[in-house]
């Protein structure tokens, strides 16, 4: 399961942000810093309208979709990487996720507090990534020294070295970990460290509902940022999130029209995610069920068979697929193969985003 880790200084509307996101969780969303003691979690079902259509045609008992784990962290401070504002505890949770969303605020409003007394996301962005740095540095910096001596006469050991070594001198300058360039070898070496800065960044500008459509000067401070750091910039508001959790399924969609955009902030947030991790997803449909898998992009199909079960990966023979679209114009899988369609696809196809796909396998 995709796991995203939501950081960001306290008071940015982080956990507003998660408490819409997952409709039912319980993060306080009280208007001081540190409100979110325990790092809250919560499991969203990722929307995909596809799964209804197959669901339909295929006439299915039930409907899975893939899913997405949201951690909400609690705010960073400056000093969080020494432990102010209770900061350590919660470096700590992130190293497991798969990426961070990172919530700035680009909104005024004198009700809210903010930590630094002014709006200036910028700044804010630089604090938390600071801290971040700061936190993966010292962990490096610890782990050189248990290696080196390691380093001696094995030779696993040094090629951890030689990583550890450029990573605590790019951080040193200040540059994230997922700007350093290594050898899958060396990536492979510190993988364990979880390190924060290595992780892939969505920068979550948080609007007013005034600003959801156009954006504001902020937002594009943001952009510029994330131009620099490789980084994915999605624009959502807290408000707007949380008014949507209180509406209808059915009158969702007016409302986010009448605000001038087409998706809430689940989806974006979803889509934002998939491009950076470069992820794909697939479909199966039976009577039985309908379901989304998520996989890496340029898997080939036995892999795929694998993500729904190894025993597929292992006895694969072939791959019955045909493309979302011409599924669903064709109406059936019978017409789909009518029309040729439906292709018959080996060990070294690489699976395209909305295959829908049966297994063929020895067991």
């Amino acid at each position: 399961m995709l796991r995203a880790g939501i950081v960001g200084l306290p008071n940015v509307g982080k956990s507003t942000l998660f408490n819409a996101l997952v409709a039912n969780a319980k993060a306080d969303a009280a208007n001081f810093p540190f409100c979110t003691i325990e790092p809250n979690v919560g499991v969203v079902a990722v929307p995909d309208e596809r799964l209804q259509v197959l669901a339909k045609i295929s006439n299915s008992e039930q409907i899975v979709p893939t899913r997405v784990e949201f951690v909400d962290i609690a705010g960073l401070v400056k000093g969080a990487s020494q432990g102010e504002g209770l900061g350590n505890q919660f470096l700590a949770n992130i190293r497991e996720v798969d990426a961070i969303v990172h919530v700035v605020r680009c909104f005024d409003d004198d009700d809210i507090i903010h930590v630094s007394g002014s709006v200036d996301p910028v700044r804010d962005i630089e604090v938390i990534n600071l801290e971040l740095a700061l936190s993966d540095l010292a962990q490096v910096d610890r782990r050189i020294d248990r290696t080196r001596k390691q380093a001696r006469t094995n030779k696993e050991a040094q090629i951890e070295l030689g990583a550890l070594e450029q990573l605590s001198a790019a951080l040193n300058e200040g540059q994230p970990a997922r700007q350093v360039t290594l050898t899958e070898e060396e990536v492979e070496s510190v993988k364990v460290l979880g390190l924060l800065t290595a992780k892939p960044v969505i920068y979550a500008a948080n609007v007013s509902e005034d600003d959801l459509a156009s954006g504001n000067d902020w937002v594009e401070q943001v952009r510029q940022v994330a131009v620099t750091d490789n980084a994915q910039v999605v624009v959502v508001s807290a408000q707007v999130e949380s008014e949507l959790v209180e509406l209808p399924e059915e009158e969702r969609g007016d409302f986010l029209a009448s605000l001038g955009v087409e998706e809430g902030g689940l989806k974006s947030l979803i889509r934002a995610t998939y491009e950076l991790l470069g992820l794909r997803t697939f479909l199966t449909t039976g009577p039985k069920e309908t379901r989304a898998w998520t996989i890496q992009a340029g898997m080939k199909a036995p892999q795929a068979a694998g993500a729904i079960h190894t025993d597929f990966e292992r006895g694969f023979i072939r791959a019955e697929t045909v493309a979302y679209n011409d599924l669903v114009a064709t109406g059936s899988m019978n017409g789909a193969k009518e029309k040729g369609l439906v292709r018959s696809e080996g060990k070294e196809y690489v699976v395209q985003e909305g295959d829908v796909m049966l297994f063929r396998f020895n067991v």
